[in-house]
């Protein structure tokens, strides 16, 4: 198990310096899947960056609707196909499928066709990540950001559905915080979590500044399941962590060993 945290690979080098062992970029910013392969720089950031690029999370940008009468399914196809490609030749090896903008159901749409959306995208994108030898994983956010795939119980029901070695599920502690999952929904999901994103609820700050938030419990669930998959620390705006990455770092592990 290893510590990284979501920073811009041109910010790589201070978050060696605090310790981390990996960077994770952002979808649109890193992988940029609008971007023509003769202006993408993506492969020669990640070819320079002292520590590796390991995950990207926003995986489909706002203005791609996943759900919804606007959906394009030919255009969101040669997206991932480029994500996916991109990804590989980066070293990324997981892929975050949170969206909340992108797969929120308009107002009056129907939810079992908007799910029906969902699901034809996901067994599309995972043909292609199995391809590249990536690991897409499904995120549950909380109800204030995104209205489908709000609990880890939600979240299982896509995975299940899929059916595919390649995507899984990630636990995010902000969200699961903030829609006061019982610890129980944690542990029915362990056997597919596969990526675990950290931060500090109510509002998503650096593990450990805020002071009110113990992460031992789901620390202790993690490691009884013998979780050996990445750790990272994701807040709301990078800025903030860049000065407080190394003492969250530290609280995060001070609060792994006594788990």
């Amino acid at each position: 198990m290893q510590f990284g945290v979501v920073v811009p690979v041109q910010e790589a080098a201070r978050a060696k310096a605090a310790g981390f062992y990996f960077i994770e970029e952002v979808v649109p910013r890193f992988l940029a899947g609008n971007q023509s392969d003769e202006i993408w720089q993506g492969g020669t950031l990640a070819d320079n960056s002292p520590i590796p690029v390991r995950a990207a999370k926003m995986l489909i940008p706002g203005s791609l609707k996943l759900v919804g009468p606007d959906t394009d399914a030919t255009a969101l196809r040669n997206y991932i196909q480029r994500i996916c490609e991109r990804a590989e030749r980066t070293g990324i090896r997981t892929l975050v499928f949170c969206s909340g903008v992108a797969r929120t159901v308009p107002e009056g749409f129907d939810r079992k066709q908007a799910k029906r959306q969902i699901l034809e995208f996901l067994r599309s994108s995972v043909h292609f990540c199995s391809r590249h030898n990536l690991m897409l994983v499904c995120e549950a956010m909380n109800r204030d950001e995104c209205n489908i795939i709000n609990s880890l119980p939600e979240a299982l029901q896509y995975v299940w559905e899929v059916d595919h070695p390649n995507f899984q599920c990630l636990l995010d502690t902000f969200h699961f915080w903030r829609e006061q999952e019982p610890i129980e929904n944690l542990r029915d999901a362990l056997p597919w979590i596969r990526h675990v994103h950290v931060a500090d609820s109510p509002v998503r700050t650096p593990p450990g500044i805020s002071g009110n938030c113990d992460y031992r419990p789901i620390f202790a669930e993690l490691k009884k399941a013998k979780y050996d998959g990445d750790i990272t620390i994701e807040t709301i705006n990078y800025a903030p962590i860049l000065d407080e990455m190394e003492q969250s770092l530290l609280f995060l592990k001070q609060q792994w060993n006594e788990a």
